[in-house]
């Protein structure tokens, strides 16, 4: 069974539906984990939930900031083996209408905060030579989705970013992955009319959404020993919808 004891873990984003699963996933197996995150009333409600953790308040958007909230999240770790960039959010709107705020923003945190994040993450695990990071990309990061314009191309970043990441850090024995999830049934699927929802389950070959857990599975097998000849790689959990 893979085994996360004495492994320091930091998941972004985790006051959202996978963010919570992957908190739950690391929690069972034995890591040491902090979730950040900018819904402070979830997070608390995560730490209610598993005592263990620790938790803090941070918009990955703050750019400036990121360097000393790594530096704090590894002293309260006591060290950082583990960056899971899963912080994201959706301004989603037709491609020609569009507004230049929305597509900054998206790509401010989804994008750029995953490099800053990982930039910062890596200058720890160098010191210690080893380290794992993974980035949570989409499947509309390579396929592409109308109204997503913004979305689909910080994702598809992600991917490219993850591929050079992973090319400059394997000489200190950090492994960098990304997971391209397709449509998972959190709150941000279920908020769909019931018919788009139908028509999306369609073009699934296995005829249903993902679940967080499906993602928080893969992810562990990305950053345990037993992934540790693998870098650079995108691994797609969408049912089939792309092959």
């Amino acid at each position: 069974m893979i085994n996360f004891k004495n492994k320091n873990i930091l998941i972004t984003g985790a006051s959202g539906g996978i963010g919570n699963e992957l908190v739950k996933k690391f929690v069972l197996l034995g890591g040491n984990v902090l979730g950040s995150g900018t819904k402070i009333e979830k997070l608390d409600l995560l730490k209610k939930k598993y005592p263990n953790i620790k938790v803090k308040k941070f918009d990955i958007a703050e750019h400036s900031r990121i360097e000393e909230f790594i530096d704090n999240v590894s002293l309260e770790l006591g060290g950082l083996d583990i960056l899971i960039n899963n912080a994201g959010i959706t301004k989603d709107g037709l491609f020609v209408r569009m507004k230049e705020d929305d597509w900054d923003s998206v790509l401010a945190v989804n994008l750029k905060g995953s490099f800053l994040c990982g930039q910062q993450a890596a200058k720890h695990m160098m010191k210690q030579r080893q380290g794992a990071i993974v980035n949570i990309a989409s499947i509309v990061g390579i396929m592409g989705n109308a109204g997503q314009a913004n979305y689909s191309a910080s994702k598809s970043g992600l991917i490219g970013l993850t591929k050079t990441m992973a090319r400059g850090l394997a000489p200190r024995n950090i492994t960098v992955n990304a997971i391209a999830p397709g449509f998972i049934d959190t709150e941000m699927t279920r908020v769909l009319d019931e018919k788009i929802r139908d028509k999306l389950i369609e073009q699934i070959p296995l005829s249903r959404l993902g679940l967080p857990d499906d993602i928080a599975h893969s992810v562990a097998f990305l950053v345990s020993d037993r992934s540790s000849y693998i870098t650079g790689q995108v691994l797609n959990v969408n049912g089939g919808m792309l092959m």
